[in-house]
């Protein structure tokens, strides 16, 4: 599997942190506020799969074009960005050892976190 930054959608996340477009909440809720399978499927039926991926950090290029499954470490919730879901994907991208993920997830960590105080 080559899964790699998916460099537009780290520019979407960074860009939605600095204007606020953030729900501060804790490491574990991310399970709650994931958005569904249906959620995913409407948000694509909507916006198409290209912005759909906006919401993915990782992207594996051997993967079809045309699949949900190419997209890689969810970080919101398709309006916002949780920071749950970015110290999920910080985690996940560690434990799989997708390095450039794994920084690009602790970047977005800190600047929510620099929103915190």
């Amino acid at each position: 599997m080559a899964v790699k930054l998916h460099s537009r959608a780290y520019d979407h996340a960074k860009e939605l942190v600095s204007k606020g477009q953030v729900v501060i909440d804790e490491r574990d809720a991310w399970s709650e506020h994931r958005p569904s399978a249906q959620q995913e499927n409407e948000f694509i039926h909507q916006h198409g799969l290209e912005e759909y991926g906006k919401w993915y950090l990782g992207i594996d290029d051997e993967e079809p074009a045309h699949v949900k499954q190419r997209y890689k470490f969810p970080y919101g919730d398709f309006v916002k960005v949780h920071r749950c879901g970015v110290l999920s994907a910080e985690s996940r991208a560690g434990q799989y050892k997708h390095l450039d993920i794994e920084l690009a997830a602790a970047h977005l960590h800190g600047m929510i976190d620099a929103l915190r105080k």
